[in-house]
């Protein structure tokens, strides 16, 4: 089963570490930036909403420096407004954005506002997008390329084959749809990227994230490991000389970089609750929850979709991936029920198929190489499709081909 109604919200760029102070004259609109300031894409920013208006902005900087951003919301007339304006500039340091909330259609006040800098004017009423949008434009460089969309792929306990998935997903994503990939095999010390895929790169994401002064977009690019044409893998050591007791934001400057120059990221998340694995949760552009038919993971996938969906209000809910269905003399939850519980439907269904998943596995190959025709790499498929936004293009039986054909010359040259 698979239901590909949902589609991903348009890309929006997550906001610098900025300062942005808001000066309101409605509660609506001074709701609204509150609400906003808790997207997940603006978590590095920093918003204070006040009231008062452009009058109670001109006075706080009169004796202080002003942020990246001020924000005003006006009700008064074009007049009004432009004074305002004039007045906010004698107090206002070089190379702060403002940007206008108002009450007005007018193209006329809109040019004058341009001319004295107004970096943005939005008509209000406005919702929590309209405004995030907005100020991720103010920062968004002239002419440069779309950031990276990031998956994060998790399971609701252990073993439920949440790896599995997110790899096949992430061939799917490379080899239907032509995208460059990366995996980011976040299991630093038990990670299966690099088995399923038969790769042993000696360096991963380990140098990555232990090193976090050394890094930039060159030590990224040494340290991907090439699986395809599209698809490169940030593999997991493996070894236990190290714990990973690593800070909240250790991970931001990686996936910063990975999504300046690689169209989809795909994050193979391990099973542990911590800051820096709940931060890479709330801030992915999509979240795939993997799920066994069994008592305790439809309690933890309830308890993982409830708080994704309550702290990603502005986002697509979680999709949630049942597999391992009709495991031989194994009590199950029916489907059905499994999702009634959660509140949810299923994204998709993988029967359980131990002679398939584990022939893959020992031979370092995908679902789809074993067996592709048949319904596991289409479901993969359409999951890899509704996660993008791209529907997978028609291919000749020789495009077919390549990745057997690929796969077929690592092995001789190995």
């Amino acid at each position: 089963m698979f239901d590909a109604t949902e589609k991903p919200e348009s890309l929006i760029v997550p906001l610098p570490r900025v300062t942005i102070q808001a000066f309101c004259e409605t509660g609506q609109v001074a709701d609204i930036i509150g609400a906003a300031a808790g997207d997940r894409r603006m978590q590095k920013a920093h918003v204070k909403v006040q009231m008062g208006g452009a009058s109670a902005a001109v006075e706080a900087y009169r004796l202080a420096p002003t942020p990246n951003v001020v924000v005003l919301e006006f009700q008064a007339d074009r007049g009004a407004i432009l004074s305002a304006l004039d007045q906010l500039a004698s107090v206002c340091d070089a190379g702060t954005k403002v940007m206008v909330i108002g009450h007005v259609n007018d193209v006329f006040l809109y040019r004058d506002m341009v001319g004295r800098g107004v970096s943005e004017y939005l008509i209000a009423p406005i919702g929590v997008l309209d405004f995030v949008r907005a100020a991720s434009h103010l920062f968004a460089m002239p002419g440069a390329s779309p950031l990276g969309r990031t998956v994060a792929v998790i399971g609701s306990k252990g073993g439920v084959g949440s790896s599995t998935v997110a790899h096949n997903l992430a061939w799917s994503i490379a080899q239907n749809l032509a995208t460059q990939t990366v995996i980011v095999d976040l299991d630093i010390a038990f990670g299966t990227a690099g088995l399923d895929f038969n790769q042993d790169p000696p360096q991963g994401v380990a140098e990555a994230v232990f090193a976090p002064d050394r890094l930039d977009a060159n030590l990224v690019d040494r340290l991907l490991s090439k699986c395809s044409d599209h698809l490169s893998l940030l593999a997991a050591p493996a070894m236990l000389d190290r714990t990973t007791d690593l800070t909240e934001t250790a991970l931001d400057g990686l996936i910063d970089i990975l999504r300046s120059s690689i169209p989809t990221i795909v994050l193979d998340m391990p099973h542990l609750w911590s800051a820096w694995t709940r931060r890479l949760l709330l801030g992915a552009d999509a979240v795939v929850i993997v799920a066994t038919p069994d008592l305790a993971s439809m309690r933890n996938t309830k308890n993982l979709y409830d708080v994704l969906r309550q702290s990603r209000q502005n986002d697509a809910t979680p999709r949630i991936v049942l597999n391992q269905t009709g495991t031989p003399k194994r009590p199950e939850i029916a489907t059905a029920e499994f999702g009634k519980a959660i509140g949810a439907e299923m994204a998709a269904i993988l029967p359980f198929d131990a002679a398939l998943f584990g022939a893959a596995a020992n031979n370092g190959q995908m679902i789809a190489e074993v067996q592709p025709s048949g319904k596991y790499a289409e479901t993969f498929g359409q999951l890899a499709s509704a996660l993008t936004g791209r529907m997978e293009p028609k291919r000749s039986r020789a495009r077919l081909l390549e990745p057997f054909i690929s796969k077929l010359a690592r092995r001789k040259a190995s």
